[in-house]
């Protein structure tokens, strides 16, 4: 397996994926996509493979869309690929009965943020910042986020998220539930680790059962929303507005680098 924007190693009966774009804060473009969805498969297929971490290189989990990627070159069939490869990578982590732990830090912020929440457990480092900037971009949440958020913080709280792109730091995430544990940075690779070992010692049968059927329960209609999803943010990226409002966004980060 051949992967150019991911990290795929595996220690012990866990296997490791970690986004390999740290000089631009591991942001998604196609091939992290298609890399991350390919390194999911591979674990999901190993019978050696128990659990699942995903963390990030460098300074972040993941920064969100990378908005140096012009969307409105993109044909709409190309446009639709893309994010139908993006909705499948929820729908791997979402369907595979192997638990995933998010090892966070940095930045979790748009589709990091949903990928984050896609995650079974998330363990946060100290000062990490959390949030969904798709609208300032022109852009829609994506990876199921319309419906997990609501279910881990409250539909009043998952609308202010969505709605003014603000950012909260991890002891707030943990405060509100978006995290489960909050650790100092250099803490955070052991504290997965040890997550991740408790998971491995139990019943792989009963693992697999438990972890379905709480996904049933609290995601039983997430393929309806993933189509949703994928055909909000195709009207919303395809647009003239879209694109000027990512490039505002690109030239404002460009500033402060």
């Amino acid at each position: 397996m051949k992967l150019e924007t991911v990290i795929y190693e595996k220690k012990e009966e866990v296997a490791i994926i970690r986004f390999n774009r740290p000089k631009v804060l591991n942001a998604v473009n196609k091939q992290l996509t298609a890399d991350f969805l390919a390194a999911l498969k591979a674990a999901e297929a190993d019978p050696e493979v128990k659990v699942l971490i995903v963390k990030g290189e460098g300074r972040a989990f993941c920064s969100g869309d990378d908005l140096s990627e012009d969307k409105t070159t993109a044909t709409p069939e190309e446009g639709l690929r893309a994010v139908n490869t993006l909705q499948d990578t929820t729908r791997t982590m979402l369907r595979m009965g192997k638990p995933i732990i998010g090892a966070i830090h940095g930045y979790a912020l748009g589709a990091g943020c949903e990928w984050a929440m896609d995650c079974d457990i998330r363990i946060a480092a100290q000062g990490t910042k959390f949030g969904f900037p798709e609208t300032s971009v022109g852009a829609t949440i994506t990876n199921a986020g319309t419906k997990i958020l609501p279910l881990l913080v409250g539909m009043g709280r998952a609308k202010e998220l969505a709605l003014t792109g603000d950012r909260i730091d991890a002891r707030q995430a943990e405060q509100w539930g978006l995290v489960n544990k909050v650790v100092p940075l250099e803490e955070l690779d052991f504290a997965a680790m040890e997550t991740a070992r408790k998971i491995a010692k139990n019943s792989v049968l009963a693992t697999h059962l438990t972890k379905t059927a709480l996904n049933q329960g609290a995601y039983q209609d997430y393929e309806q929303v993933l189509e949703h999803e994928t055909r909000d943010v195709m009207l919303a990226i395809m647009t003239f507005e879209a694109a000027e409002r990512a490039k505002a966004a690109l030239e404002k980060t460009k500033k402060k680098d």
